[in-house]
């Protein structure tokens, strides 16, 4: 469609519809505002014409803490911040690409196919691409290179776009704003194919491999399959060529509770060693067993020779093992809750998951840097205050199965009444919670007062993954 016209029926409420089924109903004049600014800044780098309209979601991780990455279970969801782009397919081969803030960047495709770089031979012999220079490892250049790789690789040609991107996904949040930028990206080279054009976890795939490789980051595929999918999905990554893939209800709104993100602003500098040692130990655990990842080993067998684990690999290791196979049972029985709709169940759970985190896998805050624990305090300060806000609405409404002062429990023992736990990767950045709708406005007033205006963020689950806007009409 043409700029004017799309500019023009957006304004009109054209696409309304579409927006308050991908956004809260409260942001539907800022949706309009946001889309028509998008447009009018291509039409000043690109020019007016034919173009598309597209984006794809953050997301959020519910349980399955550093599961991912060893071929277990996660349930996570999308989210209504997302990534969304102005694209003009061209005959051209080459992909210009101006994201906001930041100038420029345009990759001739057949730069991929020329030997340039390090070569790199799919497991099939079939096709050679390159990888870019380490030197270029966390740059938006390299992650669209792994994306067209991705694609190369599956012997999918490439076409050359123009496109401006913006978001609202904050970096380093916690939300993924890489994989929601990765699956974006796919999602425009797989638009308007010709032949059959790519799954949602095929996507995702391509989105992971171009982290990996080319972007320099050693991701699971939680991130990516979350943004592809869309909606709350548990993921069985036993098979991670193929993951089964199971989109669940979370009737948060319809319970009456609201979903609530909490950037602690804390630095990620330093913090690679810290990540990566969560991989190697868990991986040190498997390799006892000859193993490469601890989804391939039985937890009976780790239980079974503790002893030699704690001598070879060390007590954290071993607890950090324990927590993977655990996790992986809580998000089965997370599921589960959610099918039967039994919500504080599946809340007392999600506390479980936060409990888990902080003793067993410790990534609450590095041990090199004591002084600093953002999330810490964040986990304490949210539970201080939703006791305190249970409480005040106990009293209120002389109801008995409300949060008690001492557990943050109902009394009746039917679950938790709140949750909240790490977010992520862990040891800074973000903590989730899941609060009641009448308190959310007072909690998130809280943490915005200790961590900053605008840290704490009310998130939605979004219905879908990548989407074009005239898609649903």
């Amino acid at each position: 469609m043409d700029t004017i016209i799309f500019k023009e029926q957006i304004k009109a409420g054209a696409y309304d519809r579409k927006f308050l089924a991908l956004y809260p109903g409260e942001m539907l004049e800022e949706q309009h505002a946001r889309y028509v600014a998008a447009i009018e800044a291509f039409e000043e780098h690109f020019g007016p014409g034919e173009i598309f309209l597209c984006s794809a979601p953050g997301r959020t991780e519910i349980s399955g803490n550093h599961t991912d990455h060893q071929h277990g279970e996660v349930l996570a969801a999308a989210i209504h911040l997302d990534a969304l782009a102005v694209v003009r397919k061209t005959e051209c081969e080459r992909i210009r690409i101006i994201s906001e803030g930041y100038p420029q960047i345009e990759i001739a495709i057949q730069n991929l196919k020329k030997g340039i770089g390090v070569k790199e031979v799919s497991s099939e012999d079939e096709f050679v691409v390159v990888t870019p220079d380490p030197a270029q490892f966390g740059t938006t250049k390299a992650l669209v290179q792994g994306i067209i790789a991705g694609f190369e690789k599956r012997g999918l040609a490439v076409t050359g776009f123009d496109a401006y991107i913006t978001g609202d996904v904050p970096v380093g949040s916690g939300l993924s704003s890489s994989a929601s930028l990765e699956i974006l990206l796919g999602g425009i080279l797989n638009s308007g194919r010709e032949e059959k054009e790519l799954t949602p976890v095929e996507l995702a795939q391509i989105g992971q491999y171009a982290e990996n490789v080319y972007f320099g980051k050693p991701c699971g595929l939680m991130d990516q399959m979350a943004c592809a999918v869309g909606n709350a999905v548990h993921i069985d990554f036993g098979n991670p060529e193929n993951p089964i893939v199971e989109q669940v209800e979370l009737p948060l709104a319809k319970e009456g509770y609201c979903l609530c993100i909490t950037d602690t602003k804390g630095s990620h500098a330093d913090l690679t060693s810290e990540y990566a040692a969560i991989v190697q130990e868990m991986k040190a655990v498997a390799a006892y067993f000859g193993k490469e990842f601890l989804g391939e080993v039985q937890e009976k067998d780790v239980m079974n020779n503790l002893s030699a684990l704690r001598e070879q690999c060390g007590d954290r290791s071993v607890l950090r093992a324990l927590h993977f196979y655990r996790e992986n049972a809580r998000v089965r029985e997370e599921s589960d809750a959610l099918k039967k709709g039994d919500l504080l169940h599946f809340l007392t759970l999600v506390q479980e998951s936060g409990d888990s985190s902080y003793k067993y896998l410790q990534n609450i805050y590095a041990p090199a840097n004591p002084q600093e624990q953002n999330l810490a305090l964040a986990l304490q300060i949210s539970e201080i205050c939703l006791k305190k806000l249970g409480r005040a609405e106990g009293k209120a409404t002389q109801e008995g199965s409300l949060c008690t002062p001492e557990t943050g429990r109902g009394e009746t023992g039917t679950g938790a009444e709140f949750a909240v736990r790490v977010h992520g990767g862990g040891f800074a950045g973000t903590i989730q919670a899941f609060v009641k709708q009448a308190q959310c406005e007072a909690y998130r007033k809280q943490m915005n007062t200790v961590f900053g205006e605008n840290s704490c963020k009310i998130l939605r689950v979004r219905p879908c993954g990548f989407d074009i806007l005239d898609n649903l009409t």
